[in-house]
């Protein structure tokens, strides 16, 4: 029997609905000679061995080869092979590619890993006349971040083993991928719209489906299948965390956490004000989901499967793509026109794979390289709002690559991940405020005001509460204690229980949620979501509320891509991370959201 609404296979899919990755490279064939080509190339880098210290010449031309010659090939390769397995993880030919692709990249890792501590053994008076040499102007920032690093960079003989164990560290994370993504199945989900087919995309739009059962119906399914893989993924998130532990202690940081925060030079008493200032302010979001199980109709019946329920009736908004793009080039219009312009020509374009196809990675990302086009993965449904807001979300990533490669040399034009969560999520914010202010349906108001603060919760909230698990079981870890699916899982409710307050009623395999989030397996990345929001949310409020100086000032952090460390690319756009303000600052709206919502919905 066919079932409605099948998922179609990467062959089925329009090539105008798909993403052009000729920017990178014109075929796989073509990729394959760049291979070759970055192959036969990297025992050049031997020839420059122990000469780094005699002159800036000679230390240019190293660079040149490793970063502008190498470097950038391997940009390119790497981000091509990347965007190709992403379209359909089960595709055994592309696999082979990327393991391929792999193996080279370990060489060139391995072949390159002396440089590091040849350029640390520089004496500082000598590398200090070195910076003043015209040849490495566009290094100087790179070098200056580099010997940061001095304390921590090994001895030559260990950098080439560490090197060469790049490749088999990210085994916990691609086995997760492919277990999650391919592997398992879900099964279908009967619905009036026909039988869903269950999938890490699917499940998102299941559990905002009007109708309680169909909701219930997907989580339970959901977790059975993650509930029969609990051992395997527990195993794999073990290994994960251990390998950061490996990583850090033999670097010489104090802990996972401070290796991970080191090249972003963010403190640690950020990650921590962050948790502290959340958790004082847990009282309101308890507050959210005694007010959501009374407007569901379901207090003291209030389950994990109801958090993503709208409490607005009769809310059925639907986008194509191109009346996305609309919506979006309209909302963003306070950015300039330059800015509009470039997104919306990405997104009518071939910036984009569009839609979800048999095997692709679930969810979205942005994949911005020096070379290629700011390249972003959907898995984009019409009938989903939310799904606006991600594009634009998306969007903000691609116009951040945008800007900093036009306005930066390779050597460090890449932004970090810190300032990225910023740029993705102030368009949102942008978003959000348009879609309000440009109707006058009070009951698609709520929806919107609701949308908000379900935002607010996944992004603040939520993701804070995956760092707090991230700190824990790191912790644990660093301090002898083994990690098992018990602990795990216990560790995981306990928060559950903290953040979701006396409302929540919760099942024995919801903690079991801990164990399906997939950058826990990149350690102390999810908490810039949370800061990032709360500096999107003033920052969007300064553009909106200021003029030509403001969009400026935002702009001009957009361009500034690695030129500076992200707290101080904030502090010039208007921000200033290093102090709590700013995350109670987003707090407080929440609250207030929760009040306007409160007389929307009266």
């Amino acid at each position: 029997m066919s079932t409605k609404n099948a998922i179609a296979e990467r062959h089925e899919i329009s090539p105008e609905d798909t993403w052009d990755l000729s920017a990178l490279f014109e075929s796989d064939k073509a990729w394959e000679g760049a291979l070759s080509k970055l192959e036969e190339t990297i025992p050049q880098l031997e020839n420059h061995k122990g000469q780094l210290g005699l002159s800036p010449e000679h230390l240019a031309d190293a660079l040149h080869l490793a970063i502008h010659e190498l470097g950038l090939l391997d940009e390119r390769l790497g981000y091509y092979v990347m965007l190709r397995q992403s379209e359909n993880l089960g595709d055994g030919e592309v696999q082979g590619l990327y393991g391929r692709y792999m193996g080279i990249a370990t060489k060139f890792a391995a072949a390159a890993s002396w440089m590091d501590p040849e350029i640390q053994a520089i004496p500082d008076e000598t590398m200090t006349g070195f910076l003043k040499h015209p040849r490495l102007e566009e290094y100087k920032i790179y070098l200056s971040k580099l010997l940061r690093y001095k304390p921590h960079v090994l001895s030559e003989a260990e950098e080439v083993l560490l090197a060469k164990q790049m490749e088999s560290t990210q085994t916990p994370s691609k086995a997760f991928g492919s277990l999650t993504n391919v592997d398992m199945n879900f099964g279908e989900v009967k619905t009036p719209e026909g039988d869903i087919p269950l999938t890490q995309s699917t499940y998102g739009s299941l559990l905002i489906h009007p109708d309680r059962q169909i909701r219930e119906e997907a989580y339970r399914q959901f977790y059975g299948e993650f509930d029969a893989h609990k051992n395997t993924l527990a195993e794999l998130y073990t290994g994960s965390v251990l390998r950061d532990k490996y990583l850090a202690d033999i670097r010489g940081y104090s802990s996972a956490r401070a290796k991970a925060l080191f090249p972003d030079q963010v403190p640690e008493k950020v990650y921590d004000n962050l948790v502290d200032t959340v958790r004082e302010n847990l009282p309101a979001l308890h507050s959210y989901y005694e007010l959501k199980a009374e407007r569901l109709g379901v207090k003291g019946d209030l389950r994990h499967w109801d958090v993503y329920a709208s409490m607005v009736e009769d809310i059925r908004v639907h986008h194509t793509w191109d009346e996305a793009v609309d919506v979006i080039a309209e909302a963003l219009h306070p950015l300039g026109q330059e800015y509009v312009d470039t997104l919306v020509s990405g997104l009518r374009g071939r910036w984009a794979d569009r839609y979800e196809n048999n095997g692709k990675r679930s969810g979205a990302f942005s994949a911005g390289s020096y070379t290629g086009e700011p390249y972003i993965l959907m898995n984009f449904k019409e009938d989903v709002l939310r799904d606006v807001f991600t594009l634009a979300h998306e969007g903000g990533h691609s116009m951040h690559s945008h800007y900093s490669v036009k306005s930066n040399p390779f050597p460090h034009y890449n932004y970090t991940i810190f300032e990225a969560e910023v740029a993705s999520t102030f368009n949102e914010q942008l978003l959000a405020h348009h879609l309000m202010k440009t109707t006058e349906d009070k009951t698609l108001k709520a929806y919107l005001v609701g949308k908000q603060i379900d935002d607010a919760i996944a992004t603040i909230y939520r993701q804070t509460m995956f760092a707090e698990f991230e700190r824990e079981t790191h912790a644990m870890v660093e301090s002898g204690q083994p990690l098992t699916v018990d602990t795990l899982r216990g560790t995981y409710r306990k928060l559950l229980e903290d953040y979701f307050g006396p409302a929540m009623n919760f099942e024995e395999q919801s903690d079991l949620e801990g164990l399906r989030i997939p950058h826990f397996y990149r350690a102390f990345y999810v908490y810039k979501y949370a800061t990032g929001l709360s500096a999107a949310m003033a920052l969007s409020q300064r553009v909106l509320q200021g003029g030509e100086k403001e969009r400026e000032d935002y702009l001009g952090f957009l361009q500034s891509g690695g030129s500076r460390y992200p707290i101080e690319s904030l502090k010039l756009a208007g921000v200033d991370m290093s102090t709590p303000a700013p995350i109670q600052s987003a707090l407080t709206r929440f609250a207030k959201l929760v009040e306007e919502f409160k007389g929307l919905t009266n």
